[in-house]
């Protein structure tokens, strides 16, 4: 059985980390296995906590009277040079609850008002890329109103707000780069007929 052996901490960041893993495989042998991590110290990492607390969230909202539009924003993302389309989305401070978080982030995000909805299950923390890091995010769900804005963004983001219909989320597809989270969302929000959330009814 794989397992982990020693775990060494390489980097002392504000927001993230690097920690190499020793890797243990099944047949005994051993190899380094780096991991990002929004984690401090070890003891907080994922893998030693066995626990999974959310380090993020991500706020799908829906914007309209008529419930047909996806509430986006349109990000300048260093990591790749370019913009990416997503939701809207940050991290949850220390002593926050999830859907606390998602009203402040999605606000600062676009300046909408967020009303969230009870998202059950749909709303525990699920690993965002973990080849490469132990975050978790859990989803929040809910209606927007208000007008968009970015005057709430931070000096270092470059936010776009965009309120998709159908017809846009196709296009946005086809075309723009796109986070995987914000793309499995657009084809699940392109394919439902009537209210977006309405898959939440019984998750209580």
């Amino acid at each position: 059985m794989s397992s982990i052996g020693n775990i060494r901490k390489q980097t002392d960041n504000l927001f993230l980390n690097l920690y190499e893993l020793e890797a243990i495989h099944r047949d005994g042998g051993r190899s380094p296995y780096y991991v990002a991590s929004r984690a401090k110290k070890i003891p907080d990492l994922k893998a030693v906590s066995g626990e999974n607390h959310p380090d993020g969230v991500i706020v799908c909202g829906i914007y309209g009277e008529k419930k047909d539009k996806l509430v986006l924003i349109r990000q300048y993302r260093y990591p790749v040079g370019r913009y990416v389309y997503e939701l809207p989305a940050g991290l949850v401070d220390p002593g926050e609850d999830l859907l606390s978080s998602g009203i402040r982030e999605m606000y600062e995000e676009t300046g909408l008002t967020f009303t969230p909805v009870e998202g059950g299950s749909f709303s525990r923390p699920f690993y965002t890329t973990v080849g490469l890091t132990d975050e978790s995010c859990g989803t929040v769900y809910g209606y927007c109103s208000g007008t968009p804005t970015s005057s709430h963004e931070e000096a270092s983001e470059e936010i776009q707000v965009v309120l998709a219909d159908r017809a846009e989320c196709r296009r946005i597809l086809k075309e723009e780069d796109v986070s995987l989270v914000c793309a499995y969302t657009l084809m699940r929000f392109i394919s439902c007929d009537g209210d977006p959330l309405s898959f939440l009814e019984g998750e209580n």
